[in-house]
């Protein structure tokens, strides 16, 4: 979605083909194309090389023949769209054990015969082995693609690699196309959850007034929706694993989640539900965004055993909704504008948001039931429908709308309205560089 922004059009399914999403119990979802391609999950030691059984073995080969069609069928569309196409490998491009497997680095780049960059990180370290290794480890048509290297993330005078330069292009007859400093002020979103797993996320200040907590779940997803609220002034925000890190907080976030129904039992054998409704009496807000919306309502539905056995369970009943897991994932791109108010309609948010959605339930409310959100726009065709649910208090909320907080103008109003009294603001988006 990012790379997307960054060359100015719009994200679209094609750009990501497939998608390998863990979804809890040993298992993993296969997306194809932005939609589930198949309803049950594949057992991760589906795709280990030692655990090709005649159970798993058959009916994995078959699957990955199918995807690779897909793959190509979307590398086609985007070839016939534009001018220039970059293709992005995963990892390295010489994991070895992997090559009867593998359809996202050398063996799509054979299939496209397009040239080959090879870029290595030398802050990590061994980038003369990492890439005189690979050069050896490719086979004779392989390392006929590759047409050069990259350096990336160097520290210090260039003059001192120079040597190295050379020393590269002599031992494997591949020129080197650059070499790109370190830089400190590239600001992007993270790809994956390990700066989470790592704690480098979340941003605690002396004296914030606004003290935001997020439930880290064990699958949190688009956990990048919180990342503008680390910038702002006067506010705290932080990753909480139990629940005694909601204790000095005035927001609670449940976030998205890979398995909504995992990760709700998992809230409620922590000891979360309690601590929660205590929040509640004292008149914090609690907010859920995408799976933690589905979680605050009265019950999930699970019919089609989309993420787990379970046909149904309770939810945490903070919001009068009932969802629904059903097989297709819902995707859109939408605009629309924020309708929360609090006891007093003085004390809402009025601002105009544009975010996407992208979700495998269908939630409804109960009548009388204020929505958070009304959408007016959805993937650029005009329409009129509610998103999310508000309780009569103001203090409890959720939506389906990730990217909320990257709205400026939504996220000012929701920061003062909590208690925020510096009147700063920034762009988030205009730092990212994306507007």
């Amino acid at each position: 979605m990012f790379q997307a922004a960054a060359a100015g059009l719009l994200p679209d399914a094609d750009m990501n083909p497939v998608l390998l999403k863990p979804a809890g119990n040993c298992t993993v979802q296969v997306i194809v194309q932005g939609r589930v391609f198949r309803n049950d999950t594949f057992r991760n030691d589906a795709f280990r090389n030692d655990a090709y059984r005649n159970d798993t073995a058959e009916g994995y080969y078959i699957m990955k023949d199918i995807i690779f069609e897909r793959v190509l069928e979307s590398y086609n569309r985007l070839r016939n769209k534009y001018d220039a196409l970059v293709l992005e490998g995963a990892g390295s491009l010489t994991e070895i054990n992997l090559r009867k497997s593998d359809i996202v680095n050398m063996e799509m780049a054979k299939k496209a015969g397009t040239p080959v960059i090879v870029v290595a990180d030398i802050e990590r370290g061994g980038v003369f082995a990492s890439i005189i290794g690979t050069m050896k480890l490719l086979r004779r048509k392989e390392k006929k693609l590759v047409i050069g290297f990259i350096i990336n993330k160097f520290r210090g005078s260039i003059s001192l690699f120079s040597e190295g330069i050379r020393m590269i292009e002599k031992m494997t007859k591949k020129p080197v196309f650059g070499v790109v400093p370190y830089f400190h002020d590239i600001h992007l979103p993270e790809e994956d959850s390990v700066p989470l797993c790592s704690g480098k996320k979340g941003n605690v200040k002396m004296d914030s007034e606004v003290k935001i907590a997020v439930i880290h779940l064990p699958f949190i997803s688009n956990y990048t929706d919180f990342d503008p609220f680390e910038l702002e002034e006067g506010v705290s925000i932080w990753y909480a694993h139990t629940p005694e890190e909601l204790a000095h907080c005035s927001i609670v976030i449940i976030p998205g989640t890979k398995n909504t129904i995992e990760d709700l039992l998992w809230l409620k054998q922590k000891g979360f539900v309690p601590v929660v409704e205590n929040l509640v009496h004292k008149g914090k807000t609690i907010i859920g965004i995408c799976g933690g919306y589905q979680m605050l309502g009265m019950t999930i539905e699970d019919p089609f055993g989309v993420e787990s056995d379970k046909k149904k369970i309770k939810g945490l009943g903070f919001l009068p909704t009932h969802t629904v897991l059903e097989k297709e994932k819902k995707l859109s791109q939408v605009s629309g504008f924020c309708s929360i108010e609090g006891i007093n309609s003085t004390d809402g948010i009025k601002a105009a948001v544009e975010g996407y959605e992208i979700h495998m339930g269908m939630t409804k409310t109960e009548p009388g039931t204020r929505p958070a959100f009304v959408i007016k726009q959805k993937n650029s065709t005009p329409v009129e429908y509610c998103d999310g649910a508000v309780s009569s208090d103001g203090l409890i909320w959720g939506t389906y709308l990730h990217g909320l907080f990257e709205n400026d103008g939504f996220r000012t109003q929701f920061l003062h309205l909590h208690g925020r009294k510096t009147t700063t603001q920034f762009s988030y988006r205009s730092y990212l560089l994306i507007k």
